[in-house]
């Protein structure tokens, strides 16, 4: 429920259908920002928010709230925008859709981060997953390596609650979730992490991470590259509903 959204169309006198009309939106997506807090793509909010008179702060605070690390925001912009995510992890489910216990144990276990730090680092993992969730959300392709289905990351009632989140989030139209299984030999992906974003626009990106940050790259090469390691691992993976029934497997391993 998005009271500030709500409060803002009574004061103005506008409607769910004049504040659509306005935004260029179905009513109904207007009323899903009121009942089920989505939270609308940066071009529509900047509208809706001119509209009213407000700041995109006051209706969506989560969206202005800079809970990331200054190296990593480059990136988020990045994400927000993209209209496609190409997203490969050999070692921990991708953040956009880690459950909160799972987060938090990849945040807090490693030792990486000051424990006082965690909660400032989950907040901002959490809010980005809203991407997923937005009206017109990014293409989002994932590809992991069995081992991550496997691994006990916060034990095993945080397995199961994950595998399970992770075999909803597949039924959205717009997820896909390939997994690389253990018979698969060497291949790209035990290189390290990937994602690859693609912009309205047609700009491609990519980022890698590692022990200390994250590096954004766009250079030509260097996403040919990324893009090569990408179809390896995309090629060595099980179907999307191939694995959506060997995450379904093995999450009973976690009960």
């Amino acid at each position: 429920m998005n009271d500030a959204l709500r409060a803002a169309l009574s004061d103005t006198g506008h409607t769910t259908e004049s504040l659509a009309e306005r935004v260029g939106v179905d009513p109904k997506t207007v009323a899903r920002w009121l009942t089920e807090g989505r939270i609308p793509h940066p071009r529509h909010r900047f509208t809706a928010a001119d509209t009213l008179g407000r700041d995109v702060a006051d209706i969506w605070p989560d969206t202005s709230r800079r809970r990331d690390p200054i190296w990593f925001r480059p990136w988020q912009e990045i994400e927000r925008e993209a209209v496609s995510l190409r997203w490969f992890e050999p070692s921990v489910l991708p953040g956009l859709l880690q459950t909160e216990a799972y987060a938090r144990a990849v945040l807090g276990d490693a030792g990486l981060i000051p424990r006082g730090d965690v909660e400032r680092h989950l907040a901002a993992r959490l809010a980005r997953q809203g991407i997923l969730k937005r009206d017109d959300p990014p293409q989002f392709t994932a590809v992991v390596d069995e081992a991550v289905l496997r691994r006990p990351v916060g034990g095993r009632a945080t397995m199961d609650e994950q595998l399970r989140a992770l075999v909803i989030a597949c039924a959205e139209p717009h997820i896909r979730v390939h997994v690389v299984p253990s018979t698969v030999g060497a291949y790209a992906g035990l290189n390290g992490p990937f994602v690859i974003a693609n912009s309205h626009d047609h700009r491609i990106a990519g980022y890698l991470d590692n022990q200390l940050q994250g590096q954004v790259v766009s250079d030509p090469e260097d996403i040919a590259a990324m893009m090569a390691a990408w179809e390896n691992v995309r090629g060595e993976a099980l179907s999307h509903w191939q694995s959506v029934d060997l995450i379904t497997e093995v999450a009973e391993t976690w009960t």
